[in-house]
């Protein structure tokens, strides 16, 4: 083995460490069954399948792999379901920064619907208000642990409703109180972003910034609706982005005219490898679009969608990626650059990530195999020269 592949061959421990960045994660997609189960007997929840942690985990990930569209929303409305007050809020968003910390990720941006919390009571500006509080309570969990992570918050709108224009006018009032942009989500199919045009436009107005849901489960129209009609910044998922790449069998690489706008234009594509099994979008990791994605030099990042759901973590996303395509640390670095390029704070905030933080981080850890090299090779020597 060289010293080049043992220094960039990362570790299970090194991908932990190593700084990572995080831009499409669910926040009631991420949180911990334990607390489901706690909030539940706080709330009166009574609709849990099971109430032991450890079985609900397991319930979870295989309502979530069982192919059923049905079973697989319904693991959503019981993480809505028990995120209807305010302190289950600031709980479960406290808790996500730390989870994220820990496992290395020294930026996020998480994303919720404020409209389905409100069966409790409480207001928009009350769920936006108590999931930030939780987010800095987070952070300053994890700098005690010696940890650091900044969160953003993207305030998403359900793309089967009417109320987007609502949403992004809520994400416009907190932009500079921890909310960092808007999103939509929700079935693809039969509801195109281009039903939520008033809300894009209004955000282009105020010079706000945006992702959308799109080209996950529907395809290149998808896609093209959100960039030529809705003027997405990024797109959420955008792995279908694969049916305009042809790939031939000498192995010459055609781009279709939408996939070399992708490309050419730099848009950042949400890329979630374990929910794309889930959802039929890849057989395997192996054959996950992100491998020609990546070699393409498209604006390629990792993320995890549903941490919960899909039982992943950035670490966990990482680990299948260096296994399927023998990814390096310099791999890493470069989807965690990308991601923090394309992440909707400040342009010197960006850089700062980039230069003081993230690159630094991965210098450190492929200089790592020095250190071991050295230590082997002073055990073995002969004391005597």
């Amino acid at each position: 083995m060289t010293s080049q592949t043992t220094a960039n061959t990362p570790t299970p421990d090194q991908i932990r460490r190593a700084p990572k960045v995080l831009l499409h994660d669910h926040l009631d997609g991420g949180l911990r069954p334990g607390t489901i189960v706690e909030l539940a007997r706080e709330n009166g929840y009574s609709q849990l399948p099971d109430t032991d942690p450890e079985k609900l985990g397991v319930w979870f990930r295989e309502a979530a792999d069982s192919g059923s569209l049905e079973r697989y929303l319904e693991t959503f409305s019981h993480t809505v379901g028990v995120m209807q007050t305010r302190d289950a809020l600031v709980r479960v968003a406290a808790e996500c920064a730390e989870d994220l910390a820990a496992d290395g990720v020294v930026y996020a941006e998480v994303r919720y619907a404020p409209e389905q919390h409100l069966e409790g009571g409480l207001g928009l500006e009350e769920v936006v208000e108590a999931v930030n509080e939780g987010f800095r309570e987070g952070e300053r969990r994890a700098r005690e642990n010696g940890s650091r992570i900044r969160v953003g918050a993207l305030l998403t709108a359900m793309r089967h409703a009417a109320r987007a224009l609502e949403i992004a006018e809520l994400a416009n009032r907190y932009r500079d109180m921890g909310v960092v942009g808007f999103d939509i989500a929700g079935a693809e199919a039969g509801y195109p972003p281009t039903r939520h045009l008033d809300a894009f436009e209004y955000l282009k107005r105020e010079n706000n910034h945006f992702t959308i849901h799109a080209g996950e489960a529907f395809g290149l129209p998808s896609i093209w609706q959100a960039l030529q009609w809705c003027g997405a910044d990024r797109l959420g998922h955008g792995v279908r982005i694969i049916d305009d790449i042809q790939v031939h069998e000498d192995g010459r690489v055609e781009l279709g005219r939408l996939a070399s706008y992708v490309r050419d234009k730099r848009i950042p594509l949400e890329l979630c490898p374990s929910s794309n099994l889930q959802t039929g979008a890849a057989a395997s990791y192996a054959e996950h679009p992100i491998g020609l994605l990546r070699r393409l030099h498209f604006r390629a990042t990792v993320n995890t969608d549903n941490r919960l759901m899909s039982h992943t973590s950035m670490s966990r996303e990482f680990e299948h990626l260096v296994e399927a395509f023998g990814y390096t640390l310099d791999d890493m670095q470069w989807f965690s650059v990308n991601a923090m390029k394309s992440s909707f704070i400040p342009f010197d905030e960006r850089l700062a990530m980039i230069n003081d933080v993230i690159k630094p981080g991965y210098a450190e850890l492929k200089s790592e195999w020095l250190f071991r090299q050295t230590a082997s090779t002073s055990g073995s020597a002969d004391p005597e020269g």
